[in-house]
């Protein structure tokens, strides 16, 4: 049996909760007074101690990221909200900017006074203009009240909030891409550097963290560490929102605690298969994690160290749901020509192998490929992985050997049938 939790959907459910007046009423800004009286040390303490990890794909620990943070330099510190939601299959941060934005503008205030930033830029998703209208209206609301500009809640500290909206590129939902973007430049992602260190936005230390991870830290602040870590596994603690899409009888996006069972999630949550089909395929965390099998399905945990064990991954935990009817080649066509499109075309390895692999599956579909080319695929995918500076290639390389290796019969039958 499942237990319904809530820690950052608790006002999805209430009428215009999108506004002030209303979320003041279930309890936003809550957090606040117990906020300024810690110091922005203990702040990041509680959050690290928390298990927090980061939402937006990578899992990565946020206290370990926010302590990387300087603190009492001459230089300003940033905050930047990535709201670049481009992901196929994931549109979970979106609901709580047009369900709860008061929750995610008060994330941003806890997280800047952690890290003693006095601006934070939420960059969105330029096609995200009418919830970025929302978020605005939000955002008006809180600096009328007191709650941003110059001596927030009559305190002595500031925070300004500025929205920026992206030009529709997915590149730009990797950090540095993003702040690339974020500075005027082409959206090309940055060289790593060579130990841990935070972003750098004009040269000045930058925190970048995702929409959802924000608005999990006002529980953490009001509740405590151990509050967080009531929920969910050891390792992956607390609550993600999944965003469930497919062939599925109730498409949505539901919070729940980390480390169910992918089927149980699926049948509480969506109701089941649409139509009373067969499972037949499940992509866990988005587009660009590797797909599961009906039988992997059967055995997956909704956490970052499950899923990584059965050689995939839960991204931003968008599930798409695919039933026993669903051409697996043509799924996987629809998913290459995105990414064909996408690729930013700085590394070489990621802008002609995206191409080539999308050529050599349109061409199978149009009964003109052999089974050498379907090997050349694997071996495409084997040049992309590891050999670019970002992870969009070797993204795409499990993408492409989740679905040739698991589904070759289908890739094979059609190979076959135009032999004939």
């Amino acid at each position: 049996m499942i237990e319904d939790v809530k820690l950052v959907s608790q006002k999805f459910d209430i009428s215009n909760a999108h506004t002030l007046e209303v979320a003041l009423l279930h309890g936003a800004y809550g957090s606040i007074e117990k906020l300024f009286a810690l110091t922005p040390q203990e702040v990041s303490g509680i959050v690290d101690q928390s298990g927090l990890r980061g939402k937006g794909g990578g899992g990565a620990s946020a206290g370990e990221k926010w302590k990387l943070m300087p603190l009492g330099e001459d230089k300003p510190s940033f905050l930047v909200v990535n709201c670049d939601e481009s992901e196929p299959g994931t549109f979970k941060d979106r609901q709580i900017i047009i369900k709860d934005p008061h929750l995610l503008i008060e994330g941003i205030i806890a997280t800047c006074y952690a890290i003693q930033a006095h601006h934070a830029y939420i960059y969105i998703r330029g096609e995200y203009k009418p919830f970025a209208d929302i978020l605005q209206g939000a955002i008006d609301e809180a600096y009328q009240a007191g709650y941003l500009g110059k001596g927030i809640f009559s305190k002595d500290f500031d925070v300004d909030v500025t929205i920026h909206r992206g030009a529709g590129a997915y590149i730009c939902g990797e950090k540095s891409a993003l702040l690339e973007s974020l500075e005027g430049k082409r959206g090309h992602p940055r060289l790593k550097p060579h130990q841990k260190e935070c972003e750098w936005y004009f040269g000045n230390p930058t925190l970048v963290n995702n929409v959802e991870t924000i608005a999990s830290v006002p529980y953490i602040v009001q509740n405590g560490s151990d509050a967080y870590r009531q929920y969910g596994t050891p390792q992956s603690p607390g609550t993600l929102l999944f965003a469930l899409s497919g062939h599925v009888n109730r498409r949505g996006v539901y919070e729940a605690q980390f480390g169910i069972k992918m089927i149980d999630y699926i049948n509480h949550y969506g109701g089941g298969i649409r139509g009373g089909k067969k499972l037949k395929a499940v992509i866990p965390g988005g587009a660009s994690t590797t797909i599961l099998r009906a039988d992997e399905v059967m055995e997956a945990r909704l956490d970052y160290e499950s899923m990584r064990a059965m050689g995939s991954s839960l991204g931003t935990g968008g599930m798409i749901v695919m039933d026993e009817d669903t051409n697996m080649v043509e799924a996987l066509k629809n998913l290459l020509e995105f990414y064909r499109h996408e690729s930013c075309g700085q590394c070489t390895p990621c802008r002609d192998g995206s191409g080539w692999v999308d050529t050599i599956i349109g061409n199978l579909l149009k009964g003109k490929a052999s089974m050498s080319d379907l090997d050349k695929t694997l071996a495409i995918a084997n040049t992309m992985d590891g050999k670019t500076i970002c992870v969009f290639a070797p993204a795409l390389a499990d993408v492409i050997r989740g679905f040739v290796t698991k589904f070759r019969s289908e890739f094979e039958a059609y190979i076959r049938k135009s032999k004939r």
